[in-house]
């Protein structure tokens, strides 16, 4: 059914949840896989002497480097093809947007996407990327909950 999926990846233990159902889907379906990894690079100034925004910047691509690493050996140990795609995003870039043209560009027929659930007051501060990609996405999205991994960690403890 599903033969080319892109998923949001991110490092966070919701995102490895997401990463989790979309390696078993891809195995099931024999579908070709997409991780989607956006470096946020952010307004990285700081009117501070001696502040050298590159050594922050310099961490945040070491991060994705290494994730797409982890996501590429992941992929390989289960027999799944496809690429892990790094991007780095501008202070004016959407988030959400640039993983909505991502899936357009891969043709995915997917997006997979970790939610962390907030509510409330935390919600409007922090946005939802994931409700964003729901919202302006023309393909199927599958939202894995940040409690979905709650019951296999608690049965292996």
């Amino acid at each position: 059914m599903f033969k080319r999926i892109l998923v949001a990846i991110d490092g966070s233990r919701t995102s490895q949840h997401a990463f989790g159902a979309a390696l078993d889907l891809a195995v099931t379906h024999q579908a070709l896989l997409q991780p989607y990894y956006v470096v946020e690079s952010g307004p990285m100034y700081l009117d501070v002497p001696g502040y050298d925004p590159s050594s922050l910047h310099s961490s945040l691509m070491e991060q994705g480097a290494a994730l797409a690493r982890e996501a590429a050996d992941a992929m390989k140990t289960r027999g799944i093809a496809g690429e892990v795609v790094t991007v780095e995003a501008t202070a004016s870039d959407d988030v959400a947007t640039l993983i909505i043209k991502a899936a357009g560009a891969f043709d995915a027929d997917l997006l997979i996407m970790g939610t962390h659930g907030r509510k409330g007051f935390q919600r409007l501060i922090l946005g939802s990327v994931a409700e964003r990609c729901l919202r302006q996405a023309t393909l199927p999205v599958l939202l894995i909950p940040s409690a979905s991994g709650a019951a296999k960690e608690n049965a292996g403890a």
